[in-house]
């Protein structure tokens, strides 16, 4: 067994270092206020509901056009998307490298924009979309159509099983479709053209079928934007959308009636993987700048290194990091061997043992670094609260815990993917 990563992807790893050094490093430098103790404060557009600034916005697409024009951008995307069909592994490994450099325009959090994008919901359209859908690949990639998605609601999040948004025919024999409900957390809607909006059609709350996936234009009539949530990280681009006798046409429908969480479980499985590698890659970052601190930090006469009570912490770190970041490597190989889904419980374990990981490394670093640790003039409060909405988004800790119940326990037929189980 060979535990390196294949030389193809330490190659594109080296590479995209070149370009970050050569092309985007010089822009964030330009652009300091958004990267600086100043970070919160510049990227946020305070008087329009918190949404990100029209100028910081502005940063991230100069990044992305510049990262599509060499040819980064669209890396992990298929083949009929322009992408470069890169592997789970080489996409799980360049996010876990790019987030161990630390906070930076080549990876930013706050949007997840990255010199390789991470689009979770082209690889649905491209399976699912018609023709016509398929427009929103390009306009997602460059940003010019924008489809944002519409899953959690104020009284169901996790449990999307029991939503209580309705579609119904039209009774008019037109076809069409009429959606009553609301939608919150609905990301980046306000700036969409589209809002992939999931709704009950048919069966009973809890089923699994009869969710349908329907594309709303955003200026559809009854389609409104009430509120941007306000959250632990800032800028903030998390709507709550209402939609009243929001009339689509059943051409609007991804996918099949009823089959929409076929969709969901796309998108969610497609960015738990790289939600952990990141977290990997972050927590790593952490526990290295604690590490150097810790070595050239003279307290009681000798570096804070010297102290067991600084070791033994990140000791108990970096042994953790070094295990789910070689097991989310194995599990991402594995992912390009067989069915994703069908490896379901390994994904989960990825995602909740690397997203508390990364906040215990965080908050591990403040510490060590003491007052500074805790100013914004380091990046660990940042990352902290960054990463700490992972053990909430894509499916709660909880729910990741659940599903590996499933298989270890075997529930539902499903049997667990280890041969220690």
């Amino acid at each position: 067994m060979d535990f390196r990563l294949p030389e193809e992807i330490t190659a594109k790893l080296a590479e995209l270092d070149v370009f970050i050094e050569r092309e985007i490093q010089p822009l964030e430098h330009e652009h300091m206020q958004f990267f600086d103790h100043r970070r919160e404060y510049a990227r946020t557009d305070w008087e329009n509901d918190g949404r990100p600034h029209p100028k910081w916005r502005a940063l991230i697409e100069e990044m992305e056009r510049r990262a599509d024009k060499a040819g980064h951008l669209r890396l992990g995307l298929p083949k009929s998307c322009g992408g470069g069909a890169a592997s789970n592994l080489m996409i799980a490994a360049i996010r876990e490298h790019f987030a161990a450099r630390g906070l930076g325009l080549h990876n930013d959090l706050q949007d997840e924009s990255s010199i390789v994008g991470n689009f979770p919901i082209v690889p649905v359209i491209a399976d699912y979309g018609t023709p016509e859908q398929k427009k929103y690949i390009e306009g997602i990639i460059t940003g010019r159509m924008h489809l944002s998605f519409g899953l959690t609601e104020p009284g169901h999040g996790s449990d999307a099983t029991w939503m209580d948004t309705k579609g119904e025919r039209a009774t008019d024999g037109s076809g069409d479709w009429i959606i009553n409900g609301m939608k919150r957390w609905n990301s980046q809607v306000a700036r969409a053209h589209g809002n992939l909006v999931f709704a009950r059609t048919s069966g009973k709350p809890g089923d699994g079928k009869g969710i349908t996936a329907f594309i709303v234009p955003t200026n559809a009539a009854g389609h409104k934007v009430l509120y941007n949530h306000w959250t632990f990280n800032m800028p903030s681009d998390h709507a709550e959308t209402e939609l009243v006798n929001v009339r689509v046409p059943d051409s609007a429908i991804l996918h099949k009636e009823g089959e929409g969480l076929v969709c969901a479980q796309r998108f969610v499985h497609e960015n738990r993987i790289r939600q952990a590698a990141a977290s990997a890659g972050a927590a790593r970052y952490c526990i290295q700048e604690a590490v150097k601190y810790a070595k050239s930090r003279v307290a009681f006469g000798e570096p804070l290194a010297k102290k067991q009570a600084i070791q033994w912490p990140l000791v108990e770190l970096y042994a953790e990091c070094e295990m789910v970041r070689n097991f989310i490597f194995k599990t991402a190989w594995q992912m390009d061997r067989q069915n994703p889904l069908e490896i379901s419980d390994m994904v989960s374990i990825c995602n909740f043992r690397a997203n508390r990981l990364v906040c215990e490394a965080a908050d591990q670093a403040m510490q060590v670094h003491g007052g500074m640790g805790y100013s914004r003039a380091l990046p660990f409060e940042h990352i902290y609260r960054h990463h700490r909405r992972y053990r909430i988004t894509e499916g709660s800790e909880e729910v990741q815990k659940r599903r590996v119940a499933q298989y270890l326990f075997g529930f539902s037929g499903k049997k667990a993917t280890s041969a220690a189980a």
